[in-house]
């Protein structure tokens, strides 16, 4: 891949109006990039305003962590499938059995859909995840136990921090994606994540596709923060 397809801008957008208005800076590139559709954007704007994306040559993750039943499941995504889109999100903790079936209808529909599992959120830590969620152990530890549930079921790759990509794939395959979200440059705010790294540091670590919102997204010039990110990703690569 090149360091530009890398990179996916997540649109954490309340409507059309404004993702549209950041995507018009591509409007004319051969290139378009890769971009993250989640609840918020999704439910305003509906699956019609995703097909058109895809149509204009967006490379498009819809980020909607799907978890139910494994028939709910493998209906859901049915549907979704007939996108088109290149990324698909689950939770791994609905278990072998949704994760196979959600697998099953991916192929079946043949759009050429990717799944990935969520493993841990990035603002989850290891008091949240004893104390609350009742998940004994390191973060660590349960995004690898998720990660090894997934590649056995035949999912396609994980969303885990990116401090986890590398222990992914040790765990699993080269070949199973490991997709971080909780990326921020060195000069911006972690906000609310809390296992963060910089672009660099991610890919270093073995990750696949880097998921960068608010450092681009709010940027006063968008591209330039976009293409300083490429640059980052480029030199570790030819490191």
């Amino acid at each position: 891949m090149r360091a530009e397809e890398r990179v996916i801008i997540a649109l954490d957008y309340p409507g059309a109006n404004e993702a549209e208005q950041l995507l018009q800076a591509w409007a004319f590139s051969q290139n378009k990039p890769f971009i993250k559709v989640g609840y918020q954007l999704f439910y305003a704007v509906g699956p019609e305003w995703v097909v058109k994306r895809k149509q204009e040559g967006f490379p498009v993750f819809l980020d909607l962590k799907l978890h139910d039943i494994p028939n709910t499941v493998a209906k859901g995504i049915e549907s979704l499938s007939r996108f088109g889109v290149d990324l698909l999100t689950i939770h791994a903790c609905g278990g072998r059995a949704m994760l196979e079936a959600a697998k099953e209808a991916c192929e079946k529909a043949g759009a050429g859909t990717r799944l990935l599992v969520v493993t841990q959120l990035t603002s989850t830590d290891r008091k949240m995840l004893n104390e609350e969620l009742g998940i004994p152990g390191s973060v660590e530890s349960s995004v690898i136990r998720y990660a090894q549930l997934a590649y056995r079921a035949g999912v396609d790759g994980v969303i885990c921090s990116g401090r986890e990509s590398g222990m992914v794939k040790q765990a699993t395959s080269n070949d199973f994606l490991a997709v971080t979200p909780g990326i921020r440059p060195a000069h911006a705010e972690a906000q609310d994540q809390k296992r963060v790294l910089t672009p660099g540091e991610a890919i270093q670590s073995g990750a696949d596709y880097l998921v960068i919102g608010r450092p681009i997204t709010r940027a006063t010039d968008p591209i330039a923060a976009f293409e300083a990110i490429v640059k980052e990703i480029k030199e570790v690569l030819e490191e």
